[in-house]
């Protein structure tokens, strides 16, 4: 895990390959891609970028139109603006009729750092997986997120995507397979699960090999599909382990933790020890700094053992 890239990063260089194979890929942004990372597919194919303008609401809309003409639209704002801003027509105009619509929020949680709370969405997860029709997909490597800008082009239906500023280690490599709705496992450790998605992934894999020098062996559960969530693993590994801890840069109401709890209390009921932020706002910081300040790094998860 040295080489370091962020999700965005990932999601505008896959974007860009995807354009180039599917001529009804069409990318809508709201005055922010540079920062999403849309301005690398908008410099190969202008003629199928869409600058919206601070108008997040209307380009949900918009994109839900083009929908309707069987293009596929890729519509990227940063998640306070689009599970928040646009939350209405992301629910009436996108996902009631169910249209093809993908929303790729990037600079999701806390981890936006500086921008604060204003623009540090930790309720977007829970915004977007409670509405029906809509597959909630949150990538924790850049590997995992080229697999997932393209295998949700093949998924007739919305997709919110979940994508981080924060750069963060490569966790996978080539070769690795993926599936949609189904987590991979790392590790057969039989003293704890950790549950973990997105940025977290990377903090759970640190903990887990802290804690391996100690005589303590975990196994990590990388969660990239929230909704539909695969509750056949997390049924097995609340039979096969000890502890069951769940991480997440998120509100602890109403994200992983509480995806993971509801299986839980209906299949295998269990414990849950759940890492995230405290419903509270968020502070302006350094990403890594507010990480430790609000508890969702590996000192937490080791500190439980």
């Amino acid at each position: 895990m040295d080489s370091k890239k962020a999700t965005r990063q990932s999601y505008g260089e896959a974007l860009l390959e995807l354009g180039k194979e599917n001529e009804k890929i069409v990318v809508l942004d709201a005055d922010l891609s540079t920062a999403t990372k849309t301005s690398i597919f908008a410099k190969e194919f202008p003629d199928r970028f869409f600058d919206m303008g601070i108008a997040e609401q209307n380009m949900m809309s918009t994109a839900a139109g083009m929908a309707t003409c069987r293009k596929i639209p890729y519509v990227s704002t940063f998640a306070m603006f689009a599970a928040g801003r646009a939350y209405d027509q992301i629910r009436n105009s996108i996902c009631y009729p169910n249209l093809n619509v993908k929303i790729c929020a990037t600079h999701a949680g806390i981890t936006v750092g500086e921008d604060g709370a204003t623009h540090q969405m930790i309720e977007d997860i829970s915004l977007m997986r409670t509405i029906p029709n809509m597959t909630v997909v949150s990538t924790s490597d850049d590997i995992q997120t080229k697999w997932a800008v393209k295998e949700i082009s093949k998924i007739e239906g919305p997709v919110y995507l979940r994508l981080s500023r924060l750069a963060t280690p490569v966790i996978y490599d080539e070769n690795q397979s993926f599936e949609i709705g189904k987590a991979i496992q790392i590790g057969d450790g039989t003293d704890a699960t950790v549950f973990a998605t997105g940025v977290t992934v990377v903090e759970a894999l640190k903990a887990k090999e802290s804690l391996k020098r100690k005589g303590i062996d975990i196994r990590v559960i990388d969660i990239h599909t929230i909704k539909p969530i695969d509750k056949e693993i997390i049924i097995k590994c609340a039979k096969e382990t000890k502890k069951l801890i769940s991480i997440e840069d998120h509100n602890d109401i109403g994200g992983l933790g509480s995806a993971i709890s509801e299986v839980l209390t209906s299949e295998y009921p269990v414990g849950l020890i759940r890492l995230g932020v405290k419903d509270t706002f968020g502070k302006s910081g350094k990403a890594e700094e507010l990480m430790k300040y609000f508890g969702i790094t590996d000192k937490e998860i080791e500190e439980l053992f």
